[in-house]
């Protein structure tokens, strides 16, 4: 028999948030613009941006059909140059006053929250420490079904937390499979990490009520990590809205910063030598202490989570992603299979909302089969060859008019349709013969 949680009366206090963008200073971005290239020579349009500004530049998206690249207006017009955002600060301007007013107003001192109304904490974008205090008091109401682990501490101190959804009952199944799910490893994708709370909401708030949820978590575990750039994610609310990378001190003292995505141990290189690069893979693999935390974490606790599934929410660009992103001529075990299943997660958010998203190797989008190297050390790949049987990489919305600016007007639909993927995934998971 299936126990009930009762959860549509717990009301619980939260405490005092500090809105961290009012004591900090935000980056200016008045003098960039974003750009697409639709020249599929990834290598040409790199060519022709670093003979005009060898270092002022950010790679924003790529894939076989367009690059996107932040660049300085005093280049003036660039060949190939299709303007998606004219004015970056503007952009930034617009959603930013939007989150700090939408933090300020809904989590002050005593604030009653309901869990039964998810479109309280999903009114706008929030800070880490709010999303922390969430996880506290997700613990405490429902404490039968999550638990906060601690995985790691980041480079500036900070806990990079976990949270484990199940109903550790032993004999619904003693051998769960364990789906991981994460989700802000760029700091500044922030629908990302939006997206991997609504998901914990959803199987939370839905045990009991729904045979579904019900049945994912009597019979799966879960381990969540809405925000696995804890410094990074912080830094984007206090200092640059658009920062990507961790905060770790590297060997050039003015250009902190490794991509926890290209750290991982894992067909890994030096892609990027220098430091001040946004794709900085670190001088050694696992130099990123996030990614290294949470290798160490899952070899400390080898036995406990049997892992079948990984999903790792990115952004932009309305994409489902399948190993390997290291290069185009290693072909995935289970090829087939995995295909199927890609097509399987993007027809789910299509029924869900009617947005499409493109089904492609991590490769195509990496640029790997452009250059060589582009891919290496990600955490898709490391996942799907160490440890999960199915790993994928979701990139959410948009296909570049707001790209990583997405208002919080957002973060519901595109909560509802990822959460409609991740769902397809757990019954996969579930009945591989689905």
């Amino acid at each position: 028999m299936v126990a009930k949680f009762n959860w549509g009366r717990m009301v619980l206090t939260v405490a005092t948030i500090l809105i961290p963008l009012a004591a900090g200073w935000q980056r200016g971005y008045q003098d960039y613009r974003v750009c697409r290239f639709h020249e599929q020579d990834y290598e040409t349009v790199m060519s022709r941006i670093k003979s005009g500004t060898p270092m002022d530049y950010d790679v924003w998206a790529r894939n076989s059909e367009f690059v996107d690249v932040r660049l300085p207006k005093w280049l003036g017009q660039v060949e190939g140059c299709e303007v998606i955002i004219e004015d970056l600060d503007d952009a930034i301007e617009a959603t930013m006053s939007q989150e700090v007013e939408g933090n300020g107003d809904s989590l002050s001192d005593q604030t009653a929250f309901k869990f039964d109304n998810g479109d309280f904490f999903f009114q706008g974008f929030r800070d880490l420490e709010t999303i922390y205090t969430w996880y506290d008091l997700l613990e405490r109401a429902f404490p039968n079904l999550v638990k906060v682990e601690v995985v790691g501490e980041t480079w500036e101190g900070r806990a990079l937390k976990a949270l484990h959804i199940s109903t550790n009952n032993p004999e619904t199944n003693p051998e769960k499979k364990t789906i991981v799910i994460t989700g802000g490893v760029h700091a500044r994708e922030w629908i990302s990490v939006s997206s991997a709370c609504w998901t914990v909401h959803q199987l939370l708030t839905r045990y009991g009520q729904s045979k579904r949820e019900t049945k994912y978590l009597d019979y799966l575990d879960f381990l969540i990590i809405p925000v696995f750039n804890p410094d990074g994610y912080a830094y984007t609310w206090q200092h640059d809205r658009l920062w990507r990378k961790n905060r770790q001190e590297t060997y050039w003292p003015n250009c902190p910063g490794i991509d926890i995505d290209h750290s991982f141990d894992f067909q890994w290189n030096s892609t990027e030598e220098f430091p001040c690069s946004e794709d900085y893979s670190g001088e050694r693999a696992f130099e990123a202490i996030e990614a290294d935390s949470w290798n160490n974490f899952l070899n400390g606790t080898k036995g406990q989570y049997k892992i079948h599934g990984y999903l790792d929410f990115h952004s932009y660009s309305q994409e489902v992603l399948y190993p390997y992103a290291y290069s185009c001529d290693a072909l995935p075990r289970d090829y087939e299979n995995l295909l199927e299943l890609s097509f399987g997660l993007a027809k789910a958010i299509r029924n869900k909302s009617g947005k499409h998203y493109k089904v492609i190797s991590a490769c195509e989008d990496r640029g790997s089969d452009l250059s060589p190297g582009l891919g290496s050390g990600s955490a898709l790949d490391f996942m799907y060859h160490h440890r999960a049987h199915w790993a994928f990489q979701l990139k959410l919305r948009d296909t570049g008019n707001l790209g990583f600016l997405l208002p919080s007007k957002y973060i519901e639909p595109v909560g509802k349709e990822i959460y409609a993927a991740v769902s397809y995934f757990c019954s996969f998971i579930l009945n591989p013969e689905l």
